[in-house]
């Protein structure tokens, strides 16, 4: 059993004794009592701690715990040749340590200790102890060192209080404080070598404060996690590792800039998830602003009002009045003024103002998803077959599985019978910029009828859109494929197009979308921890901050 003395360094070779080296047995036996201190089987079990050796001297029985009364045997820890100056014992004293739990009881060890007397002059602390070692009992520990293994596995996984109440089921009595200081205390920093790192965004509220995750690629592993998502604070922390090749990362924020002040030399990698989500996004801002020329292709100049529901109507009188805001600033911009002129003139806000000049505020109805969305198809089958009555088409559809009420296809119903009553010169619904960008997008063998000839319609009567359309399957196509050849044409191709805008932010961020295309390395690894991280910090209602976070994201 070693012995340590805190002592001046000039008293250190006489007061450390004991060898770790004896691979000695400590062996407790336990009697299990019932709760009524009655005798329950005799000798069950043993408790084998190693190294060192603890004799068991009585035993206690209380009402729910296993006690056990022992004291380390120093001349099977090589303490029968002390050193003359540390030869006398000076007393002894008492540690009480929780262990493992023992069929359903808690489980106590009151382990005697002994204290020495130094004689060395020099030695400013004369009476010290000995230690039991850090792989059976630290120092200081209320816990042995499995069962404070068990408590920090336990707050690692559940957190504070459900762990706390876990551990209670488990006869493993730890408050929810301790559970999470125990984490803490076990935290470590990533250690390994880094060559590949995924950065991203997450939010510890959205729209108010995000921090910044770092992750290994290579290993899938996180490293660490940063406060915020300042390009000062990412910049300093590329900064002290030089060693980085690559770096992975959206094309948003200010990690591109950071990466390429701290890493010149590094490889930057966009996100081929986000690349391809960008270019969807940048087809339906194509179609929101082409909606005037869709509404002429399809016929659709003039409203019938008796044709529309309520809550249509509601929709047309808000459209009538946006028009005429549009209108309005449409006319300062074509004299020339500066869109904060014109915010300043018509107490509008910028981001509306910026909409309408960009021709991204046309939409007349702006269609909820409807639980019908799945049915039309079938709905339209079964109309054309000649069911009329939308208490049968409900019910059909009801026992194929649709869980919407009666009145949901009664509504249906009602706007098929007026489409077909009206004529041909009135306007019927035009659907939405986003339903029209899906249908556009969709293979010609998925659309019913009614919704291959609106496409038709808009591919005749708008070919600007069907370029828009190609030039993004092109790019879809691109990255898949790894074809890296055909980005330069594809830029050039884009930037005369109604996508123009998308093309000009892969321009500017060339090399990175190139490295996209020809590495291998992407931030799906990343999102992936940013969805595990999401889960722990929801766990603990929002409240756990970055390094207790960090501890259970990291674990030993």
């Amino acid at each position: 059993m070693p012995v340590r003395c805190l002592a001046a360094p000039a008293c250190e070779p006489a007061c450390n004794f004991g060898s770790d080296s004896h691979s000695m047995k400590f062996a407790v036996e336990l009697v299990l009592f019932s709760e009524g201190n009655q005798h329950h089987g005799g000798q069950i079990a043993f408790v084998v701690l190693d190294p060192g050796r603890i004799n068991c001297r009585a035993y206690s029985r209380g009402r729910g715990n296993i006690g056990s009364f022992g004291a380390s045997d120093g001349r099977r820890a090589g303490l029968s040749a002390l050193p003359e100056s540390i030869a006398a014992i000076h007393s002894w004293y008492s540690r009480t340590v929780s262990d493992l739990p023992c069929a359903g009881r808690r489980v106590e060890l009151r382990l005697m200790a002994r204290r020495f007397v130094c004689d060395i002059a020099l030695c400013r602390r004369r009476i010290f102890a000995e230690l039991f070692g850090d792989d059976i009992i630290a120092e200081r520990s209320r816990r042995t060192s499995r069962l404070d293994c068990i408590v920090h596995h336990l707050g690692l996984a559940l957190g504070g209080r459900p762990a706390a109440r876990t551990a209670k089921r488990l006869m493993v009595p730890a408050s929810n404080d301790t559970l999470l200081r125990v984490v803490r205390r076990r935290a470590c920093s990533y250690s390994d070598e880094l060559r590949v790192v995924g950065i991203d965004d997450w939010a510890f509220r959205r729209n108010h404060r995000y921090g910044t995750i770092v992750c290994d690629l290579e290993r899938r592993r996180i490293v660490t996690l940063l406060p915020d998502r300042e390009t000062a604070t990412v910049e300093a922390w590329l900064a002290d590792r030089p060693q980085i090749e690559i770096v992975s990362r959206d094309r948003g924020g200010g990690y591109g800039e950071a990466t390429a002040r701290s890493l010149p030399n590094a490889v930057q990698v966009a996100d081929r998830w986000h690349l391809m989500e960008n270019a969807s996004a940048a087809f339906l801002d194509a179609v929101r602003k082409s909606m005037r020329s869709i509404r002429t292709a399809i016929g659709a100049t003039t409203i019938d009002p008796e044709l529309l529901t309520y809550a249509e109507k509601l929709q047309y009188e808000g459209y009538r009045r946006r028009e005429e805001t549009n209108a309005a600033i449409m006319k300062l911009a074509g004299a020339g003024i500066s869109i904060k002129e014109i915010v300043r003139r018509t107490g509008h806000s910028r981001k509306l103002v910026r909409q309408v000049v960009r021709g991204q505020r046309t939409d007349i109805f702006r269609a909820r998803q409807s639980s019908l969305e799945a049915w039309l198809p079938y709905l339209d089958e079964q109309w054309s077959a000649g069911c009329r009555n939308a208490s049968e088409l409900w019910r059909r559809i009801q026992a194929k599985g649709f869980r919407g009420r009666p009145g949901v296809v009664s509504e249906w119903a009602r706007q098929r019978r007026r489409a077909e009553l009206a004529s041909e010169q009135q306007l019927h619904k035009v659907p939405s910029a986003r339903t029209i960008a899906r249908l556009m997008t969709t293979a010609r063998d998925h659309l019913s009828k009614a919704d291959t000839v609106t496409i038709a319609a808009i591919e005749a009567g708008v070919p600007m859109l069907v370029e828009a359309r190609s030039l993004i399957d092109s790019f879809h196509y691109m990255v898949r494929k790894k074809i890296a050849d055909d980005l330069e044409p594809w830029i050039i191709s884009a930037s005369k197009s109604l996508v123009a805008s998308f093309a000009s932010g892969i321009l500017r961020d060339r090399a990175a979308v190139q490295a996209a295309i020809t590495q291998p390395w992407s931030n799906g690894q990343t999102e992936g921890q940013i969805t595990k991280l999401k889960l722990v910090k929801r766990q603990m209602y929002g409240r756990g901050k970055l390094d207790l976070l960090q501890a259970r994201l990291m674990p030993t």
